[in-house]
């Protein structure tokens, strides 16, 4: 009596687990056997220049799909498909008899073309389905290349802002689903459809008419020139906005496979690293004014057309020299030896402090991949001809 009673009670705990603890779980695990669902691509989020110029869309492709168990005669079909997509035997035969409930046909039945696509529908083969897949699509093809970036087979972005804001971009998965039968055979009135949901888009602070300026110029430069690279950017510098940005070489998002990783890479004016000469010597001549140290319409510096600095000696861009000068007039000139003067009389630590705080060295932080920090001296490895040289340029990246 006491055993038909444990026993009573122990099928009552299991019914109670199976019906309310473990009802979730083997419930998906139930489903799973007899749903289907064939996935639909979301769009990816469109990106535009500042004024609503398309610079990366989209268009509609399609791609095989297969349910192995629906297909009844798996040597027929895969002769058919293998002829179509001019893809060896072997290698279809794999596709359609993989014991999977839906084979996506990769890679060679992505992204078809219309033609292929319409002689596999005329086949009404059982188990051969046609879904939508989305293909990114660059309307100015090379314009912008490497800040848009690109895509992969799969819509992931891989490079720029592509990569950048690829969970915005990105959408969500849509798909056809029905139920099936314990053969995978689909059965009638049970198919369902759930919408894709797009990216989000974009609009950059890029504008399209500055940046085909800027392209053409570098392509001219590039055709009188043949320069190993060449770079430009256009910003308001009042706001720090990019308005237009590229280099040379560039390349086709749409064929990156064509192009090394090099040339898909490397976006020049956020990865290379160069001297700015005497553009910088804003700095310097910003750090004397603000800690006092000249006044730049009463002191004066005589140039010679070069001035020593232990071992070196470092000329002015003039030969012979500008001779009296204000500082204003060195400023002015951009004479280099009165610029090694007005760096000795800041020292390397007051220079190198502005240096930083204007932010040398350091990441900007723009939403692009691969930027560089620049390089600095070290402090304590700046001697006299180091503060010379940084004073007007060089030795700075």
């Amino acid at each position: 009596m006491l055993l038909i009673v444990l026993l009573f009670f122990l099928i009552i705990f299991k019914v109670f687990y199976i019906q309310v603890i473990s009802y979730s779980k083997l419930n998906n695990l139930a489903a799973s056997l007899w749903n289907r669902n064939l996935p639909i691509e979301a769009d990816r989020g469109k990106i535009y220049d500042t004024n609503g110029v398309v610079l990366a869309s989209n268009k509609t492709t399609v791609s095989l799909v297969l349910v192995p168990n629906q297909i009844k005669n798996k040597k027929e079909t895969t002769e058919k498909l293998s002829k179509i997509l001019n893809v060896p035997y072997n290698e279809m035969y794999k596709h359609v008899s993989k014991r999977t409930s839906i084979e996506r046909v990769h890679p060679e039945g992505r992204r078809l073309s219309y033609e292929i696509a319409d002689k596999i529908e005329a086949l009404k083969l059982d188990g051969v389905y046609l879904v939508k897949e989305s293909q990114r699509y660059y309307p100015y093809d090379t314009l912008l290349s490497h800040t848009l970036g690109f895509v992969g087979i799969d819509n992931q972005g891989l490079s720029g802002l592509e990569l950048t804001y690829d969970k915005y971009l990105t959408g969500e998965y849509g798909a056809i689903k029905y139920t099936s039968d314990a053969k995978g055979n689909k059965l009638e009135l049970t198919e369902k459809y759930e919408e894709p949901q797009d990216g989000i888009n974009m609009t950059l602070t890029v504008n399209y008419e500055l940046q085909a300026s800027l392209e053409r110029e570098l392509d001219n430069a590039v055709s009188k020139y043949k320069p190993d690279q060449a770079l430009g950017i256009i910003m308001n510098p009042k706001t720090g906005e990019i308005l237009a940005m590229s280099s040379r070489p560039n390349f086709s998002p749409s064929n990156y496979k064509n192009y090394s990783i090099e040339q898909i890479n490397r976006n020049l004016p956020v990865w290379m690293t160069y001297e700015p000469g005497s553009t910088f010597k804003i700095i310097t001549l910003t750090t004397a004014l603000e800690e006092k140290l000249i006044d730049v319409n009463k002191d004066t510096y005589y140039d010679s057309g070069s001035i020593r600095v232990e071992n070196a000696r470092i000329k002015c861009w003039k030969h012979g020299g500008h001779g009296a000068q204000t500082y204003l007039q060195v400023v002015e000139n951009s004479c280099n030896p009165g610029f090694v003067t007005m760096g000795q009389k800041i020292g390397k630590e007051k220079l190198f402090k502005y240096i930083n705080k204007f932010g040398f060295g350091k990441k900007t932080g723009i939403d692009l991949n691969g930027e560089s920090t620049g390089i600095l001296f070290n402090l304590d490895k700046v001697g006299p001809v180091e503060l010379a040289t940084t004073s007007f340029g060089q030795g700075i990246l």
